[in-house]
């Protein structure tokens, strides 16, 4: 299979960087969105008991621990993301240095080796692209370029930042 780029974003249980409960993947091929997916998974340590989510992080991402009560752990799920990682060659995230930090904290978690990516943060790409936006939060970037967004889900928030990424590619082409 051919390299790609993907966009991808975690949701978490806690304020801890390997507690990922969600992960969102945008993958970007010839300039295309080709395939979307997310995958719902239990936080650490809550193999053999009750799952625990922070109420203010439920308040922000909507996943309750009854969502995660017959899931895997990360563990559990890699050997179905780990096809996408394995092809990508650039990850893109919306404040990649948390996406970052998740997935190398979470990966290291369950003892998974990844390789060093190349990284592109679309909050910075969308200061440079959109100077003049309130905001560069995702939504209102996504709002602003009329890209359906629902925020907070993982499918749909690495959805939304594959096409800011196409949007601001296709803009910087158009001025060269």
């Amino acid at each position: 299979m051919p390299a790609c780029i993907t966009a991808i974003d975690f949701e978490t249980a806690w304020f801890r960087p390997h507690s990922a409960i969600a992960v969102g993947l945008s993958v970007i091929e010839d300039g295309a969105v080709v395939e979307t997916r997310s995958w719902l998974f239990r936080p650490p340590g809550s193999r053999h008991k009750p799952v625990y989510i922070r109420p203010e992080f439920i308040d922000i991402h909507g996943i309750r621990p009854e969502d995660l009560e017959d899931k895997p752990d990360f563990s559990g799920v890699w050997p179905e993301i780990m096809p996408y990682v394995e092809r990508t060659e650039t990850f893109l995230a919306h404040n990649a240095r948390f996406d970052r930090n998740v997935l190398y904290a979470t990966a290291d978690h369950y003892g998974i080796t990844l390789p060093t990516f190349d990284w592109v943060c679309t909050v910075d790409v969308s200061r440079v692209t959109w100077p003049d936006l309130e905001n560069h939060k995702l939504s209102t970037v996504c709002r602003h370029l009329g890209i359906p967004l629902d925020h907070h889900d993982a499918a749909s928030d690495a959805h939304g930042c594959a096409n800011i990424y196409l949007r601001a590619s296709s803009l910087r082409s158009k001025a060269v």
